[in-house]
């Protein structure tokens, strides 16, 4: 299952869980792929606590 947010300049985070990782897909406003991150789901739960701290 993937969650989308939307980005404040109109781009998108796509997030998707597979098994013990998660992959982010970052996309600007025209779609395009900016940036892939695959990380295993423990480093995705600190890096949305330092988020929810910031």
């Amino acid at each position: 299952m993937t969650t989308t947010f939307t980005t404040a300049d109109g781009g998108t985070i796509d997030v998707t869980r597979r098994d013990a990782e998660v992959d982010i897909h970052l996309k600007d406003k025209t779609g395009r792929t900016v940036a892939t991150v695959e990380l295993a789901s423990g480093d995705a739960s600190a890096l949305l606590a330092c988020l929810a701290d910031a």
